[in-house]
């Protein structure tokens, strides 16, 4: 028997040893590149959160300490400890699992995240509201350096640092080095300040401190001042600290008794902390190690090459060709995204026009104001954004381009329903809201003839904004017998009708209410 088929619940990770626990890491890697390559999802930054995650499990109690995934699709592991392991097989499959943490799935998943950079602000809101309630327990937020980069978390470190609270922010840290400085003092520091006895030591001494009549409180605040200025000296970045935030790290995130005695250390806090964590992305798959932006999100894969199984070429990958084939001949256009190079087709454009991509991080908001700018000093930007992360940016769209009266093309990528990817990704809310945008105009290609064949009439031949929408995946078998009309549609009728009839024959016939 496994270690992984003696764990079918948090409790049962109160009973392993250390040993156990890379035998059960071991196990979870095993489950989560074979369930993966059959059924798609998010490898990559699964296989890097693999300790992290038992090493939360071993220390906290879930539920009633409650961990809030950014994004949720990270949270792999975390389904397997809290009873969901005979179904994992099901993962983002009809009627099973979702590849993003889901209340109604069970108690432990807390909060419903498929957007970037909640997490924090969520967790400050159910620390307080456990303040309030009298309620024990902490609150952990989990979140990666990437959604990091939206302001939605800034926002939230900047309102909860220096609360006297049972917030816990775990930084994974995969990718972007926050603090560089990884020294062996710092090192050392971090184990000295996270060890039990340390902590213990702390507390006593600065609770007898205060019971000096008059003089103990002044020496406290002298004790705490001093160790500011050393960990300034040591760290040399105390982003978080000026924040108001207790600082741990950076710490080896694959090294499960580092990161259980930091959890503990961190349980024994009464104020805010934040423990910044450095994990591989991919860890234990070399294939997902070598390249671990393609093992980010994937479909199914062949577990002994890595390499993906093709369903032929798809509306993101045509979008690219398009851009690259419009920009050679016009060097007013460029290219904006959130992060999602790879997702929106768009890496090819990357290195053949270096300067004149942008990849903006995960701020959305950002992306349109930024591209409005672009637009504004004569450049021809084009937004390539997935259907449900244009939401967020619905008023800079409005705000900033559309009232502008700016030529911004949103390249809107997964419009429609995107079945596995779960509820929060469908992007079925796109056309509701862009309608109503006054300045706005919408295009929905088929094909990718048509998709090139707008992406021409949105840039040269429509005034103002031009939002093109196109769904996941391919398109449909065309009949030999078709070609697509080029020229520009024609109105035929009342202009002023409120409804319009389609046809195959006709471009577009508006005929008026009887």
């Amino acid at each position: 028997m496994s270690v992984l088929d003696r764990v079918n619940s948090p409790k049962d990770l109160k009973k392993l040893n250390d040993n156990e626990l890379e035998e059960l890491c071991s196990d979870i890697r095993e489950l989560l590149i074979n369930t993966v390559s059959k059924n798609g999802g998010h490898l990559a930054s699964n296989l890097g959160v693999v300790e992290l995650t038992v090493a939360m499990h071993k220390v906290f109690n879930s539920p009633n300490d409650q961990i809030v995934f950014d994004v949720g699709h990270q949270c792999y592991t975390h389904k397997i400890l809290t009873g969901r392991k005979d179904k994992f097989s099901t993962l983002r499959t009809e009627n099973g699992i979702s590849g993003f943490t889901r209340p109604v799935e069970s108690e432990h998943d807390i909060f419903s995240s498929g957007h970037s950079s909640t997490s924090i602000s969520s967790a400050v809101g159910l620390a307080r509201a456990k303040q309030i309630k009298g309620e024990k327990g902490k609150v952990i937020a989990v979140i990666g350096d990437g959604a990091l980069t939206g302001g939605l978390a800034y926002e939230a470190l900047n309102n909860s640092g220096n609360d006297n609270s049972n917030l816990i922010v775990v930084l994974n840290d995969n990718n972007m080095s926050i603090s560089k400085n990884v020294g062996s003092m710092a090192k050392n520091l971090t184990t000295i300040r996270t060890s039990k006895r340390y902590v213990t030591f702390k507390s006593n001494f600065q609770r007898h401190l205060s019971r000096i009549p008059k003089i103990g409180t002044e020496i406290n605040r002298f004790f705490t001042y001093i160790n500011t200025k050393i960990r300034k000296v040591v760290y040399k970045s105390t982003f978080f600290e000026d924040l108001g935030f207790r600082y741990y790290g950076p710490i080896d995130g694959h090294d499960i008794d580092l990161l259980v005695d930091v959890f503990n250390a961190a349980k024994a806090h009464n104020h805010s902390v934040l423990i910044h964590v450095n994990t591989i992305k991919g860890k234990g798959y070399y294939p997902a190690e070598k390249n671990p932006t393609q093992f980010h999100g994937i479909g199914k894969f062949d577990i002994n090459t890595g390499e993906p199984k093709s369903s032929g070429k798809n509306f993101s990958a045509a979008f690219g060709e398009v851009m690259c084939k419009f920009a050679q001949k016009d060097s007013r256009i460029c290219c904006v995204t959130a992060a999602m190079a790879e997702g929106t087709g768009l890496c090819n454009f990357a290195k053949q026009y270096p300067k004149r991509f942008f990849d903006v991080g995960i701020a959305e908001q950002h992306a349109v104001t930024f591209s409005s700018g672009l637009a504004k000093n004569g450049l021809i930007p084009v937004f390539a954004v997935y259907s449900t992360f244009l939401q967020r940016s619905y008023d800079q769209l409005i705000h900033d381009v559309a009232m502008q009266n700016l030529k911004v093309i949103f390249a809107i990528d997964r419009a429609g329903f995107v079945g596995e990817d779960g509820e929060s990704h469908q992007g079925v809310f796109d056309t509701s809201f862009l309608n109503s945008v006054v300045g706005l105009t919408v295009y929905a290609p088929s094909t990718f003839d048509e998709l090139e064949a707008m992406f021409y009439q949105g840039i040269y031949k429509t005034d103002g904004a031009v939002a093109i929408r196109y769904p996941r995946g391919g398109q449909f078998e065309i009949p030999v017998e078709y070609t697509y009309n080029h020229e520009n549609y024609t109105i035929i009728g009342n202009e002023n009708a409120k409804k319009c009839i389609v046809s195959s024959t006709l471009n577009l016939l508006i005929m008026p209410i009887a």
